[in-house]
């Protein structure tokens, strides 16, 4: 019989053992994350700062820039310290906050990439009615609902994760702790978690991507029936690239996580697909949106004109 014990810690294994490659990850994830936080903070600060911006596309995109700033958060920082440390160790209330922050944050945005994707669908294929139905109550409603169903869903996983027995090695072979990491840590009988794993996190994941989906057919169906001219239908969907582009670097690695089979991946794959949605995917949202959107770029180019003629200004009038 296995023995239970009471764990008062993990391992993070990271994502390489060999020494000498880990100051250079340090230098790169580290790099990375401050793109991550300046991007996403320069288009959370326009998005707030600029009136012109005050509409439902940037009131979304604002929490997706927000979103992404915690998300990259909850993961990177434990990384870069992990890269200078002998130990590797994170508490075992540690790594269930960590696993629930993940798991909140990441299915919110899931399903926010849906509310986008809809709020898109609205301005293009009901355009007479978009700021009647798009209001600023159901704005909030929407994000709200997002938010809370996302927190609900990691409360879920780390209660029900928080309750099995670990025996054996208390390594996980991951750079942060996630739920399918630890069912393979766990003893005992893991088929409830691996049932709400599969189910409903791969419904929070494929609900969302689908509904995404059906509003992108439907205004290219709307779109080729009431729209002759190439130029105007170039000029419609290229507002909705930007946002596509987000959710295939977001749904693809996650889908591929979280929908296959548990003895279907290694972990290595499974470190490779996190890094993809945790990282990359948090570092190129901002560099996205802004490079194809003029609005975005016209407040940013506002905002830091303004600070460089402040400080032209304060340089003239000092001593």
């Amino acid at each position: 019989m296995l023995n239970q014990t009471s764990v008062t810690a993990f391992l993070l294994l990271g994502v390489t053992d060999i020494q000498a490659l880990q100051p250079y990850l340090f230098v790169v994830f580290l790099a990375i994350y401050v793109v991550i936080v300046v991007g996403n903070g320069a288009v959370l600060l326009v998005v707030v700062s600029d009136p012109r911006l005050h509409l439902p596309m940037y009131f979304f995109l604002g929490n997706l820039s927000c979103l992404d700033i915690c998300y990259s958060t909850v993961t990177l920082p434990k990384m870069l310290e992990n890269f200078f440390s002998t130990h590797k160790a994170i508490s075992f209330l540690g790594c269930i906050t960590q696993l629930h922050f993940f798991h909140f944050l990441g299915s919110t945005e899931a399903m926010l990439l849906a509310v986008m994707a809809f709020d898109r669908f609205v301005a293009i294929c009901r355009p007479l009615h978009y700021s009647v139905i798009m209001n600023y109550q159901l704005c909030t409603q929407m994000a709200v609902t997002v938010w809370t169903i996302g927190f609900f869903h990691a409360l879920l996983h780390s209660m029900m994760t928080s309750r099995l027995n670990f025996c054996g090695s208390h390594q996980i072979h991951h750079f942060f702790c996630d739920v399918k990491p630890l069912l393979e840590l766990a003893c005992g009988n893991t088929e409830l978690n691996q049932w709400l794993l599969n189910t409903v996190t791969g419904t929070i994941a494929m609900g969302p991507f689908l509904l995404t989906l059906l509003s992108y057919f439907t205004i290219i169906i709307s779109l080729f029936s009431k729209t002759h001219s190439c130029s105007a239908l170039h000029k419609a969907l290229s507002t909705c690239v930007s946002h596509f582009m987000v959710v295939i670097l977001l749904y693809v690695p996650v889908i591929f996580i979280y929908i296959s089979p548990t003895s279907g991946s290694s972990m290595d794959q499974d470190q490779v697909a996190a890094i993809m949605y945790t990282v990359v995917t948090p570092m190129l949202n901002p560099l996205i949106y802004t490079l194809r959107n003029k609005d975005v770029k016209a407040a940013l180019s506002s905002v830091f004109s303004r600070r460089g003629n402040l400080t032209i200004c304060e340089n003239t009038d000092g001593p």
